[in-house]
């Protein structure tokens, strides 16, 4: 059955992900959430004068579309800072080309509809302040060092150390 969102009905609030001057409004609980989308989220977002959307950004496992219904605000790519209105509509490939940030430069508020995909699981990184989260789960993590999947992992033997001898078996010979 379709889910429909009459405009009289929708509230619109500061999401999970709000600190000034990171002041972008949402439908709250989220149009997505309401429908039970399992592939795409979706929502009605708004800009405030003189506000940024989220720090910059991109989906190293989901794209966007973003609609611009109403004013206009700046937007800032991996290659340039450009305006846009009413009317357009704006798409973010996943992966670094795909950076994003907008910023509200007007005395209007902007508003946008916003799609994203969801397969799998993604990971948002945001290269400004070197951090990553976990999209699903919302965790946020400062970047590190970036290792090889076995390092560290040289003394696994020790860690079954007491399931070998227990059963007396894979001729591991280890002493009590």
């Amino acid at each position: 059955m379709p889910s429909v969102f009459r405009s009289e009905n929708r509230k619109v609030g500061l999401g999970p992900f709000n600190k000034l001057p990171f002041g972008l409004l949402t439908v709250l609980p989220g149009l997505a959430n309401e429908a039970g989308a399992e592939n795409l989220i979706f929502d009605i977002r708004e800009l405030p004068p003189k506000q940024y959307s989220f720090p910059y950004h991109y989906h190293r496992n989901a794209e966007e579309v973003m609609m611009v219904i109403s004013g206009s605000m700046a937007v800032r790519t991996m290659k340039e800072f450009m305006v846009v209105k009413n009317g357009d509509i704006l798409f973010f490939e996943k992966g670094e080309t795909g950076l994003h940030q907008f910023y509200n430069h007007t005395d209007q508020s902007c508003v946008y509809f916003d799609v994203k995909s969801i397969h799998g699981l993604d990971v948002v990184v945001y290269p400004d302040s070197g951090k990553l989260m976990i999209s699903k789960y919302n965790e946020v993590y400062k970047m590190g060092e970036r290792v090889s999947y076995f390092d560290d992992e040289e003394n696994v033997e020790e860690k079954w150390k007491d399931f070998f001898v227990q059963q007396n078996c894979c001729g591991k010979s280890y002493r009590s």
